[in-house]
């Protein structure tokens, strides 16, 4: 089991891997580098071998993918997670790493919207796309989290064991803010100062396929860790529906004494059922979203159990 353990997704990054790799060795010289390659065609690889790195392989492609893999067969007492394009400066990893062995954070999350991030970076609508992400989220799941979408992170043992990678790309960092704030966990934010990439590096992430995808995934994720108010959005939005087809013909009966629009009244009718239904719907879930939460608190409990083992076969 590794006290710190470096890991270091990459897809052609044969520019910037190099220094990536050479500085967290400086910054963290007792830390495991790992570098996971996902089907790189430009020598990354190799040249992370070069440079002292560990290097393993995803061959499903994806950032989330490698994620998932990382996870599973990586164990440490403090994971850091870090892209190898060098937008991240490496000496802000000592300070993150101290959050989670010292004070047991959960999630560290490097923070570039605070400090240089929308100066630096060249894709106005990146920036745009990261500030409403953050403001869907803060607002959604009432939490603070400074920047949702950042590759820069540091785990504890147990956030890494517990968490269940649903997405395959680049929706993963949502899911982990998300997962984070719904299971209660310690997340602290640490500013840093982020660089655009060098010359010649370009960015594998879409801003419109991906930043769509990220949206869904807002709302996939609303919906299963928030199942009432996501059900119950709906439910008013059909009533509200319901009810201004139905005002005009409900008037005109009280005018008249007859109602005109039959088939207007059965829509309403149908439409206000369906806004019942959502209701219901929502009440039920959230029973069972609850069942969950106590499920994982039960499976913490295990994690701890095999983190001290861990613990005490690597003292032995």
């Amino acid at each position: 089991m590794d006290k710190i353990a470096v890991l270091i997704p990459c897809y052609n990054e044969s520019k910037t891997i190099e220094k990536v790799v050479t500085d967290y060795k400086k910054a963290l010289p007792e830390a495991t580098i790992y570098v996971y390659d996902n089907n790189s065609s430009d020598g990354t690889d190799e040249i992370a071998k070069k440079a002292g790195a560990i290097v393993r392989y995803e061959y499903m492609q994806g950032k989330g993918n490698v994620i998932r893999r990382m996870f599973r067969e990586i164990d440490a007492e403090c994971y850091i997670m870090v892209d190898g394009d060098d937008t991240y400066p490496a000496d802000c990893a000592p300070e993150m790493v101290q959050c989670v062995l010292n004070k047991k954070v959960d999630m560290v999350v490097g923070d570039r919207l605070s400090s240089t991030y929308f100066t630096e970076n060249k894709r106005p609508f990146h920036n745009f796309g990261n500030s409403i992400v953050r403001y869907f989220i803060n607002n959604l799941f009432r939490s603070n989290i400074k920047d949702i979408m950042t590759g820069y992170r540091a785990f504890s043992y147990h956030f890494v064991k517990t968490f269940p990678v649903l997405s395959k790309g680049f929706e993963i960092e949502t899911e982990m803010s998300i997962h984070a704030v719904d299971k209660n966990m310690f997340v602290e934010n640490v500013i840093i100062d982020y660089r655009d990439r060098p010359e010649g590096s370009e960015s594998k992430l879409s801003t419109y396929s991906d930043g769509f995808k990220v949206l869904l995934t807002i709302a996939r994720l609303y919906k299963n860790y928030k199942p009432f108010g996501f059900f119950g959005i709906i439910a008013a939005i059909l009533t509200i529906i319901a009810l201004g087809f139905f005002i005009p013909v409900f008037i005109s009966f009280v005018d008249t004494g007859m109602v005109d629009k039959i088939p207007t009244l059965i829509m309403c009718g149908f439409v206000e059922l369906a806004a019942i239904s959502s209701f219901f719907t929502g009440l039920m879930l959230t029973t069972m979203t609850q069942k969950n939460r106590q499920d994982y608190e039960f499976r913490l409990q295990l994690v701890d159990m095999q983190h001290k083992k861990l613990m005490e076969d690597k003292v032995g």
